[in-house]
């Protein structure tokens, strides 16, 4: 087998939990133009009857479900259902995620738990629901989509930044205790991302200069850019595939710089 040939994901099953769209979505086409079989979920058949015509449009073939991924009853059923339907989950991406964007004081504790239960609960449930069969397999590869802030915290994400500081956590502690059965776990820690949920944070004003958290985020970054969706799918084509089977416990920035720049000196 050439080098070149350990990036192939020819005749491998991946799960990319609510990737109908945006950054999950980037991230499974990626994976399908490297050969893998895409299995995705979302909680509404809406979304994934939108998901399905999308990949359709892009000549993907791909299996949508319907399952709310905090639900552990679901989870296990989907997993099995999944088994019996495609085969085996080679790779997992748990990609669904949210955000609440609210002052600590002002969050309820409600709130709060719910995007834990979205950003770090459900990653545990899927990964917990995968790895026997992968151990079974012997080999298994599993994507927890981390974030800058698992590195850092900001003014309204509180909630946000507790489920990623221990998503990365949970992503050592999946490679510390499965490693063994070659099985790797590693993270993809996005910068700021160009797509429809930030396009307000970058319209222009009604004077024709950058939106406040633009021209903020453009300073922040060596790379002087918002990054794309397309700019994840490498990295999880590495991660997923054979050429990082050294690689585990590893959360991959994919930043244009920010975690390694500490801005511009001001004029």
């Amino acid at each position: 087998m050439s080098y070149v040939e350990n990036f192939s994901l020819k005749g491998k099953i991946a799960l990319v939990t609510g990737a109908s769209y945006g950054i999950g979505f980037a991230i499974a086409s990626g994976l399908a133009k490297s050969g893998a079989t895409i299995v995705f979920n979302d909680i509404k058949q809406e979304l994934v009857d939108k998901g399905l015509d999308a990949y359709k449009e892009a000549g993907i073939e791909a299996y949508g479900y319907v399952c709310d991924v905090t639900n552990e009853e679901q989870v296990n059923e989907l997993v099995a259902k999944i088994e019996k339907e495609v085969g085996v989950i080679d790779i997992l991406v748990n990609n669904a995620g949210i955000i609440k964007r609210i002052p600590m004081c002002d969050m309820t504790a409600a709130e709060f738990r719910q995007v834990i239960d979205v950003d770090l609960n459900a990653p545990f449930i899927v990964s917990k629901a995968v790895i026997p069969s992968m151990i079974k397999k012997g080999h298994g590869k599993i994507i927890n989509i981390c974030s800058m802030m698992s590195e850092l915290g900001r003014e309204t994400v509180s909630a946000y930044a507790a489920a990623k500081g221990g998503l990365k956590m949970l992503t050592r502690n999946i490679c510390s205790e499965y490693g063994e059965h070659n099985i790797q776990c590693n993270g993809i820690g996005p910068g700021y991302i160009a797509t429809p949920q930030t396009a307000p944070l970058r319209e222009k004003q009604p004077d024709g200069s950058r939106h406040p958290f633009d021209q903020f985020i453009i300073a922040k970054t060596p790379a002087a850019r918002w990054g794309t969706p397309e700019d994840l799918v490498g990295p999880a084509v590495f991660l997923a595939s054979d050429a990082s089977n050294f690689v585990n416990g590893h959360v991959l920035y994919v930043d244009g710089g920010i975690l390694a720049y500490i801005g511009k000196q001001p004029q």
